[in-house]
């Protein structure tokens, strides 16, 4: 019982048609096969945390973006609940402020990205730049073309500072979004959730699908890559991302430092 999450990933320079990837999906295995496969993952998880946090010299990106409602909270509570809270930072991104908009696009991002040791997670991210500024026309089309490129040479000077980027769209049809919207009038205690805005932005779903895709098919980097994940299964989800991650981890030559003195000689008074 396996997953292969190199079917998921875009590989570079692969234009990307987002109507050819699976928005549910379970892996050809049963929900009760998947928790257990969760469970395994989330206990590798926590180790790889503790390791990469004692090993002090490299830190993990990850980046979550979708359309609203999709679960990108969901995914966040669930995947990096084991993880200890003194080494994972969560930094979500809404519309720039007013000493933000007067930086480069990229300068509030990088003031978030981990420090060695650390797992941080971006609930949106620098991509908004090339989405929502694209499909509003907040930026000229060579502006935003232009940025695909910046975020490319960011990414990658990460990488080389010892940041690793790994990078999820939860994807969902517009369908499963009317569904989860409902949700949140139908609950009260999830009112707080919805937006009259959300109506509106449903109405350029085409255009965000669009945005999306142009932005996987530029930005999907051997280094730095995108992950296309069927979100409306969500115990899939959870289990697709936290093996990419663990993969990501256990690939990253991580150990524990050497004590520079023996052990065995100490003695405890």
């Amino acid at each position: 019982m396996s997953v292969h999450s190199d079917d998921y990933r875009v590989m570079p320079n692969q234009t990307v048609k987002l109507k050819k990837f699976p928005t549910r999906y379970d892996g050809k295995m049963t929900k009760e096969e998947g928790l257990e496969k969760i469970a395994e993952l989330y206990r590798r998880l926590s180790e790889l945390q503790a390791l990469l946090y004692a090993d002090g010299k490299q830190s993990l990106l990850v980046v979550l973006q979708a359309m609203d409602a999709a679960g990108k909270d969901s995914t966040i509570r669930n995947v990096f609940s084991p993880l200890n809270p003194q080494g994972c930072k969560v930094a979500s991104f809404k519309a720039p402020n007013s000493v933000e908009t007067m930086h480069d696009f990229l300068w509030r991002i990088h003031q978030n990205v981990p420090r060695s040791g650390y797992i941080g997670v971006f609930n949106r991210s620098h991509y908004e730049d090339v989405l929502v500024a694209r499909v509003k026309n907040l930026a000229p089309k060579e502006i935003i073309k232009r940025r695909y490129e910046h975020i490319n040479n960011f990414e990658a000077l990460l990488r080389d500072a010892g940041t690793r980027v790994v990078k999820f769209y939860l994807h969902i049809t517009a369908d499963y979004q009317k569904t989860q919207l409902q949700k949140r009038l139908d609950t009260p205690e999830k009112n707080w959730k919805f937006s009259p805005s959300d109506i509106p932005e449903r109405m350029h779903w085409d255009e965000y699908q669009e945005a999306f895709a142009a932005a996987f098919s530029h930005c999907s980097t051997a280094d730095a890559p995108w992950y296309i994940v069927p979100a409306e299964r969500k115990w899939f989800r959870n289990l697709l991302i936290a093996q990419v991650i663990v993969e990501t981890l256990e690939g990253m030559n991580l150990h524990y430092p050497q004590a520079q003195f023996d052990p065995k000689e100490v003695k405890i008074p």
